[in-house]
This record gives C-alpha cells, sequence and structure tokens, in this order.
C-alpha cells in the first residue's frame, strides 16, 4: 500500500513538472554598411526609433513612451509590437515580444576615420528552432538577410543625402 502511495506521487509530482521545450537554436544576423558623415550626422537621420518607417517602408506609431527611453513601444503596420530593450547615444535593441523566435534587433552606428565615417550595425539575434526545418529556417534568414541589407542601402541613402 505505501509502494503505491509513494508511486502515485511520484508519477503526481512528475506530472506537474514542467515540460522542456525544444532545444533552443541561436542565430544572429550582422550586417554592415559604411557611411560618409560623421555618427552625429547618421544617427539623427536614421536612428530616432519611428524612422523605422523611413527606411524599412513601413508604418510606424509609439504607443508607450517618447521613444528615446526603455520601455518605448512601437507598434508597426498596425500589428507589430517592439519594445525598446536598451539605449545608448548610438544605438538601440528591441525585441518582439509576441515572437515565437525570441525576436530582438540592434541598430548602431560607430565612428570611422576619426569620425568622420559611420559605420552603421544592424544585428539581428531570433532562435530558429520553432522554424521547423533546415530549409525553413534557411529560407527565413535569406529573406531577413535581403530585408535588413535593403533597409541598409535606405539608410545610407537617407545618411548621406543633403
Amino acid at each position: 500500500m505505501k509502494t503505491g502511495f509513494l508511486a502515485n506521487a511520484a508519477i503526481a509530482a512528475a506530472m506537474l513538472m514542467p515540460v522542456p521545450a525544444g532545444a533552443a537554436e541561436y542565430t544572429t544576423i550582422l550586417l554592415e554598411k559604411v557611411v560618409n558623415r560623421t555618427p552625429d550626422q547618421t544617427w539623427a537621420k536614421i536612428g530616432p526609433y519611428c524612422s523605422i518607417a523611413t527606411w524599412l517602408k513601413v508604418k510606424c506609431v509609439l504607443t508607450v513612451g517618447n521613444g528615446v527611453a526603455v520601455g518605448t513601444n512601437r507598434l508597426l503596420n498596425d500589428n507589430n509590437n517592439e519594445i525598446m530593450v536598451a539605449i545608448t547615444p548610438y544605438s538601440y535593441t528591441y525585441t518582439q515580444p509576441s515572437s515565437t523566435i525570441l525576436y530582438h534587433g540592434t541598430l548602431a552606428v560607430e565612428p570611422l576615420d576619426r569620425g568622420r565615417q559611420t559605420r552603421i550595425v544592424y544585428t539581428l539575434f531570433y532562435d530558429q528552432a520553432p522554424l521547423g526545418t533546415d530549409q525553413a529556417k534557411a529560407e527565413n534568414r535569406a529573406a531577413r538577410t535581403k530585408r535588413f541589407n535593403e533597409a541598409l542601402d535606405a539608410m545610407k541613402a537617407l545618411a548621406e543625402a543633403p
């Protein structure tokens, strides 16, 4: 009788334990573009939190915060929330809280050539495991790389415009 009680207790305890999710498979996409402007000039044109509307060609509305503080939320295309989780004078990092892939992005500018030029750096970090197959992961990566390379080209043009 005592053995049955302990076995049932062990089964009940096991049922209450969280089931581990599949192993995460984090990946990073690092993209860069050199701009013939100073970091100040570059950041002024591409850095404001909703300037993404111009260089990524999306609708952007600040729904919480002012765009210069952690916790600011921007809504892209009326359905994609992005919350700022870090900020410096020349960078910010955001996350998409409803994303199933733990998506984070960072936009930063770095001085080059004693500040006469700027390197724009865009880093995407996410868990590709939920995407499933190797083919789906590769296609997703290729699409993100293409989209953000196009965004970097638009940022360069915007920053270098008179």
